[in-house]
């Protein structure tokens, strides 16, 4: 399987930014850092019984290349849905994709 086929969903990469308004109070806002192509994945069955072992609420796992500077403080949104970035892997430090463990935002 190519990668194009395995990487055909976009989703968009955000960080939490703290400004201040004119008054100079602050706010809480989120910034996009990068829309790429990912691979949106939900965690089912022994996967996501073994996920649950090592964190409560990892239901969803996100694909993406690799690409520095990602960490779990952001989130992804996708379809108009949001998950926050609970762990992010490289496997096998090969640098060659990213793996994001999320829980959805209710």
């Amino acid at each position: 399987m190519t990668t194009a086929a395995v990487f055909r969903q976009r989703v968009t990469l955000q960080q939490h930014v703290v400004g201040q308004d004119e008054y100079g109070q602050p706010i809480d806002t989120w910034q996009d850092v990068a829309t790429v192509w990912a691979a949106v994945e939900p965690l089912r069955g022994r996967e996501y019984f073994a996920a649950h072992q090592v964190q409560a609420e990892v239901t969803t796992r996100i694909r993406i290349r690799y690409r520095r500077g990602i960490r779990p403080e952001m989130r992804v949104l996708y379809d108009g849905r949001v998950f926050n970035i609970l762990s992010v892997i490289d496997p096998e430090e090969r640098h060659r994709e990213l793996q994001l463990m999320c829980r959805e935002v209710v």
